[in-house]
């Protein structure tokens, strides 16, 4: 099975709904996972978001966390997810978002193929958990951009399993 399909399978048999906060991936993870046959029950929204002013605007990241830990920076991958999942139409349980860099970039930037994940999940307390990680990818511009996409489609059962644990944590805190 691919991952599109182990998504939208996953997500289905969860009665969940996703939503995306897309940079450098532009639309592809929902994309990827819109191609699947009865995806339409499991995808909610997708934003598209390149700019730090769009980031800002319609998601709500802070322009004090994109100055200081950059836009390809987890810190920017999470407020994007939090903020997808705080939007009024936003009816998701999940919201999967990316933030990186395909093509070489300017001395003092991560290198090309860096890109950073969050996954936020509505909780039924009405508060958002949310994982972030970051990964390194190689090849084309393109290439780069499919791998993350897939990628990010692939951790969302990882992450949705994390949830007891994380809750635990939370709690003892």
């Amino acid at each position: 099975m691919n991952i599109p399909m182990q998504a939208v399978s996953f997500l289905s048999s969860r009665g969940l709904k996703l939503a995306t906060a897309e940079s450098c991936t532009a639309g592809q993870i929902a994309s990827y996972l819109a191609s699947v046959p009865g995806s339409g029950s499991c995808l909610d929204v997708g934003f598209v978001s390149y700019s730090p002013s769009g980031k800002a605007g319609f998601l709500g990241v802070k322009e004090s966390t994109m100055k200081q830990f950059g836009l390809t920076s987890e810190e920017v991958a999470r407020e994007m997810a939090e903020g997808a999942l705080r939007q009024e139409g936003c009816c998701a349980d999940v919201v999967v978002s990316n933030t990186g860099l395909a093509d070489p970039a300017a001395a003092g930037s991560p290198p090309a193929g860096t890109q950073c994940f969050a996954w936020s999940f509505r909780m039924r307390e009405a508060n958002i958990v949310t994982f972030s990680e970051t990964r390194r990818f190689s090849g084309g511009r393109n290439d780069v951009r499919s791998a993350a996409a897939l990628y990010a489609l692939s951790r969302i059962e990882h992450y949705f399993n994390q949830l007891p644990s994380a809750r635990r944590e939370r709690h003892t805190r």
